[in-house]
């Protein structure tokens, strides 16, 4: 059986930051540049995202961050960035224990809207955010209408 970690760790560790340039790679393949918001490994540490790699028996395999908004709109929310996870280890719901962990990292700062925006193309991904609540909602922050790439928030309820 698999030793599989969650742990907090800087973007710019290099197995965090090799996991978000190929996620960068993984996007570029499929989307013009306009349609691409992904930040890079230094915006995510100069904005400081709280990030999170998922080790499966020590080697990197998903990652995901969020960045706490203060100063955009009536309410703080925290912004889902860069999750992703390596193709060998799709399919183990390790997409899911990255998501519940920035959820509930979320919840433990207080915050209670999450919001995230994706890429139409990626199935797989809208599937895990609305299997876990997150509804489409306008674009906010930074984003603008797109039709490759939607915005979803939810609400979660306070610790």
């Amino acid at each position: 059986m698999a030793e599989v970690t969650l742990s907090r760790e800087r973007p710019d560790h290099p197995d965090a930051e090799a996991l978000v340039l190929e996620l960068e790679e993984h996007l570029a393949a499929r989307y013009p540049a306009e349609s691409r918001h992904g930040v890079s490994v230094q915006q995510l540490v100069d904005q400081g995202v709280h990030f999170f790699v998922l080790r499966d028996d020590g080697a990197p395999a998903a990652c995901g961050g969020i960045l706490f908004v203060e100063d955009d709109g009536p309410e703080p929310y925290g912004e889902i960035k860069r999750m992703y996870a390596r193709g060998a280890y799709r399919g183990k719901g390790y997409g899911r224990r990255v998501l519940a962990r920035l959820l509930d990292h979320a919840r433990e700062r207080g915050v209670t809207l999450v919001r995230l925006e994706t890429g139409l193309d990626q199935v797989e991904a809208i599937g895990l955010y609305e299997s876990m609540g997150f509804r489409r909602c306008p674009p906010f922050g930074p984003y603008r209408d797109d039709p490759l790439s939607p915005t979803y928030e939810l609400r979660i309820p306070a610790a």
